[in-house]
């Protein structure tokens, strides 16, 4: 058992995105570890040290105008500079005061434009699974226009991994950088990383019992699930619906955003109503019965940092149509997606139909991806897995510090 510093200025399981997913994190660790966490309190937010109880809290209240454009908020994070600057002098005072920790591990925020607040003190540090940092493909840069503008700024991140100092200290400094997804080691590339690994930022409890789909008669259902914005590629999809009106072929889109009035006029203009069903946001615990009905998992997205949707949907036998770009590329195999190249929304389209039209007409050849992604799900996405991989981290980086620290 180390004892644990775990870093994470937004933790709350009640809460969606980087909040829960830091939550997981919490969690789990502290029941293999002792672990204290640094974090914030929202306004209005039930508190972590009411939701943990195997992990020592220390909680600062976030400053409250922070709290509102919850979108801007969640991107830009304005309230972790106070936050980096109180972790920071506390660090410096349990270290003065003789507090010992084996290990720091800072899980969130995942993008790469945070500095750490455990940089270069002297302690073991690992930070991530950290991604993000993905430019739109030159061919759909004019239809990007439904993302709100402040998401733009996303893309001076690269080039502060090349000149702030602060930033690039913080990964140069850090014993091990966990990735996303394999692209990631080659955005940190200007920096010189002494250790990196790839790791999905959260993971599944369990994976259901496999789903034979072979009995099944009716026409093939497809499944989207994710945010409707314009880089997730529901568009493409509906799109490559419109070249499929000969096979029978249904399409559930599971999820809301702003690219939703998009989706939804183009749906009428392509006459597609009867095939496409918008179904809106849903709760997550809903969504596993969507995954149980669905034949196929469609997620075209050209920009996703991670995997997790893959996961998820590897874990209910489904096979997949993906792009073989940053997360779901990474996290799944030939043999349990198709994997697409992407140039320009016509391309794309096409090869998204000609895809599903592959496997719509092809049961053998479903019922073997879907086969290959229940075994690729129970290798690769079980937290139990994970957590026994970052024991074996952790105790390498002791070891090595306690050898040369």
């Amino acid at each position: 058992m180390a004892k644990l510093l775990l870093v994470a200025p937004t933790c709350n399981g009640e809460d969606v995105g980087e909040a829960w997913v830091a939550y997981q994190w919490a969690r789990r660790l502290g029941d293999r570890h002792e672990v204290t966490l640094l974090t914030y309190h929202k306004k209005g937010a039930t508190p972590v040290s009411r939701q943990l109880n195997n992990v020592k809290i220390v909680e600062w209240s976030e400053p409250p105008i922070l709290g509102r454009a919850e979108r801007l908020n969640s991107i830009l994070k304005p309230g972790y500079v106070p936050f980096y600057y109180r972790a920071r002098r506390w660090i410096r005072q349990a270290l003065s005061d003789g507090v010992r920790f084996d290990i720091v591990h800072q899980p969130v925020p995942v993008a790469m434009r945070y500095p750490s607040p455990a940089a270069n003190l002297g302690l073991p540090l690992v930070i991530g699974p950290v991604g993000g940092g993905l430019s739109t493909p030159p061919g759909f840069i004019a239809e990007d226009g439904s993302a709100p503008w402040y998401t733009k700024l996303r893309n001076i991140d690269r080039y502060r991994l090349r000149w702030d100092p602060i930033l690039r200290g913080s990964y140069a400094s850090a014993d091990c950088i966990l990735g996303i997804a394999g692209y990631v080691e080659e955005l940190l590339s200007p920096v010189p990383v002494r250790r990196f690994e790839v790791m999905s930022e959260t993971g599944i409890d369990e994976v259901p019992p496999p789903i034979d789909r072979s009995a099944r008669s009716g026409p093939v259902r497809l499944l989207y699930a994710g945010r409707l914005i314009r880089t997730k590629g529901a568009r493409d999809i509906i799109q490559a619906m419109a070249m499929l009106r000969d096979i029978p072929v249904e399409l559930a889109i599971v999820g809301d955003g702003p690219d939703r009035k998009e989706c939804e006029a183009l749906i009428s203009s392509l006459d597609l109503g009867k095939r496409i069903t918008l179904f809106g946001w849903r709760p997550k615990s809903e969504l596993p019965q969507f995954y149980r009905d669905a034949d196929i998992f469609v997620f075209p997205s050209y920009r996703e940092p991670g995997g997790n949707v893959a996961l998820e949907a590897m874990s209910f036998s489904l096979p997949l149509i993906v792009v073989d770009r940053g997360g779901p590329g990474s996290a799944t195999s030939d043999l349990c997606a198709i994997k697409l190249g992407v140039s320009t929304p016509e391309a794309l389209a096409n090869d998204v139909a000609g895809a599903i039209r592959r496997l719509v007409t092809g049961p053998e050849l479903r019922a073997r991806m879907a086969a290959a992604s229940y075994y690729h799900a129970q290798k690769t996405a079980l937290w139990s897995a994970k957590l026994d991989r970052m024991d074996a981290i952790y105790a390498e980086l002791m070891t090595t510090n306690r050898t040369y620290g």
